[in-house]
């Protein structure tokens, strides 16, 4: 595949993000996924807030509306020089190239020009304090962890690990062997005992036995909730919010005599979790498609745990998700908050007495978090915290917060106990 063809394809997905606001997650790469396309478009979004000052600052003055795909364009090739390993030859000619598919060769000499200042200007611009995300969010991280933002910014401008959950039936050291064989490096996480963390990203078709059911994808974070929960074989359980299903699988491979419910409101969603049910060859799952706000899925039976994975402004996995910052606005805080807070009103309902529920989010906004379950706690007096005693993340008001960290995406827990009335 052309390199030109590749940054076409970049182009396109960045438009489709920056122009169209449309998550990562949901672009589908039109002829070329390749690892070179993908690594530009991350990178571009990743860096996006830095590199539209720089280029901005550089431009006379603002493009017309049908040219802001030649602007996405410099942000493409100011990555290119700034932030890959392309050499800087390659990384101009072949982003300016660009343009003839675009029938806009006559951008050529601007694009051509603000590249080569950036170029001229790279050692300067490389040693510039600039966090790369929105103002917003940078004054609300600084706000709530004003001895940890600098740790924070920079985690969230780095590619993250790829971390697996091995299969019970393994051992850590066996598994770890068989990769090793494959020539794939995996290092252990000494606070989740199923986790390795991959040296480099692999495709999941080159794990030893993944489609049947070997490992799952999974951060070391998140791995972390179903032994929070301690699952026993007596348990009905709930997994609200479950989709696509990876501590749905993980409480089954804990407690595989559990009947445990996925409830997810997306049927599409929870088409994965079928899929991978099917890949570790569980049958303890009943899955529901339904609101957790809502009742109406319901048969009346009290649960004895409930897993609350609640929605969530996903400001601790920035890191895998970097078009967070370009899509999320401060009123998704106020409304999200108000959801989490229905979500476990209703739930709440749904627990026996002496159940437990566990409240885990992969944001790091003390909105969602803390303040959220202190607030919980202070207007049910039925509800108490069990102390999370693990050698993981830090004290809060309530429950644990991990902030980003190599081996660690941001995320929350609290867990809750209802008392015998």
């Amino acid at each position: 595949m052309e390199t030109s063809h590749a940054r076409l394809v970049a182009l396109e997905v960045i438009c489709s993000v920056v122009l169209d606001k449309r998550s990562l997650s949901s672009v589908v790469y039109q002829q070329d996924d390749s690892p070179l396309t993908k690594s530009l478009v991350f990178g571009t979004i990743r860096f996006y807030h830095q590199l539209n000052d720089i280029v901005t600052d550089l431009l006379n003055h603002s493009l017309d509306k049908e040219d802001l795909d030649v602007h996405c364009l410099m942000l493409l090739g100011a990555y290119q020089i700034l932030y890959s390993k392309v050499a800087i030859h390659a990384s101009i000619y072949e982003t300016v190239n660009v343009l003839n598919t675009l029938d806009k060769a006559r951008a050529k000499g601007l694009v051509n020009a603000i590249l080569r200042q950036i170029d001229r200007n790279q050692e300067q611009l490389k040693h510039q304090v600039h966090y790369s995300h929105p103002t917003w969010l940078v004054k609300k991280i600084k706000q709530n962890y004003p001895d940890n933002f600098e740790q924070i910014f920079t985690q969230n401008n780095t590619q993250a690990p790829m971390t697996i959950r091995i299969h019970p039936k393994y051992t850590l050291a066996e598994y770890q062997q068989e990769l090793a064989e494959c020539g794939i490096n995996a290092e252990t996480v000494s606070v989740a005992p199923q986790a390795l963390v991959l040296e480099k990203p692999a495709s999941v078709y080159d794990l030893p036995n993944f489609e049947s059911g070997s490992c799952y994808v999974q951060d070391a974070s998140a791995q972390l909730s179903s032994p929070l929960l301690n699952p026993q074989n007596t348990d009905l359980i709930l997994d609200a919010c479950s989709a696509p299903g990876g501590k749905t699988t993980h409480l089954c491979e804990l407690a595989p005599s559990a009947k445990i419910i996925a409830l997810d409101s997306d049927l599409d969603r929870l088409e994965r979790v079928e899929q991978n049910a099917q890949r570790f060859n569980i049958n303890n799952i009943k899955i529901i498609q339904g609101n957790a706000q809502q009742q109406d899925w319901w048969d009346g039976q009290l649960f004895d745990k409930i897993l609350l994975d609640a929605p969530c402004s996903a400001t601790g996995v920035i890191r895998r998700h970097p078009d967070i910052k370009l899509l999320r606005k401060p009123k998704d805080i106020t409304n999200l908050v108000a959801l989490q807070k229905d979500i476990l009103e209703n739930l709440w309902s749904m627990l026996k007495p002496g159940g437990t529920l566990l409240y885990a989010t992969c944001s790091i906004l003390k909105a969602e978090n803390e303040f959220q379950i202190a607030e919980f706690l202070h207007s049910h007096s039925n509800a108490k915290e069990i102390k999370i005693d693990l050698d993981w993340g830090i004290k809060t008001v309530v429950g644990k917060q991990q902030l980003p960290a190599h081996d660690f995406d941001g995320f929350y827990y609290a867990k809750l106990k209802k008392s015998v009335e």
